[in-house]
């Protein structure tokens, strides 16, 4: 079986349910082959497992949309206070980046990861629980170390290697979008 391999990222003012998904979804970002520390960082804030969207599964990751688009915005000011590599290149994404959560502003954030869970041929449930417990939570707490002065060695990486991290595509329509109804 083929599947495809991107972790997508949505915004909408409400949940979704076992009966549906809300209506509108905003599209955010996508991020081939993995799930980005961008997308961590915006799952960030009360982070909870929902229903998916997209799959049959409680495998959707909802959060405070205000929380996470503050930390990742405030994260991406502070690694360009230093000397990073392709300055334009960095400029110029960080200003989309906080540009297009400007736009797509919702309540929360719903990350989608099962493509991402299934590649890695993961117990979906489990797989989803875990980027909570785990993946976010360090994520977060680094970025907000980051923030208070501390992990200048992390934040010396993120100026060296900044795309991994940071350069998804962020876009009003993405591979798998909703109908606006």
């Amino acid at each position: 079986m083929s599947v495809a391999n991107r972790s997508y990222l949505y915004a909408a003012d409400s949940l979704p349910t076992e009966q549906g998904v809300p209506r509108p979804v905003r599209c955010v970002s996508e991020h081939n082959w993995s799930i980005p520390l961008a997308h961590l960082l915006l799952a960030g804030h009360e982070p909870a497992v929902v229903p998916s969207m997209i799959w049959n599964h409680r495998i959707c990751v909802a959060a405070d949309y205000a929380a996470g688009a503050d930390l990742l915005t405030a994260l991406l000011r502070l690694v360009g206070e230093g000397e990073v590599d392709d300055r334009e290149g960095f400029d110029d994404l960080a200003a989309r980046t906080a540009l297009h959560l400007e736009k797509q502003r919702s309540r929360h954030f719903l990350l989608e990861p099962g493509e991402i869970f299934s590649i890695n041929e993961e117990d979906l449930a489990t797989a989803a629980q875990s980027l909570i417990d785990v993946e976010i939570d360090i994520a977060v707490t680094r970025a907000r170390a980051a923030l208070d002065g501390r992990e200048t060695a992390w934040l010396e990486e993120l100026r060296k290697d900044w795309s991994t991290p940071f350069a998804s595509f962020y876009a009003d329509h993405l591979y798998y979008s909703f109908p606006d109804d």
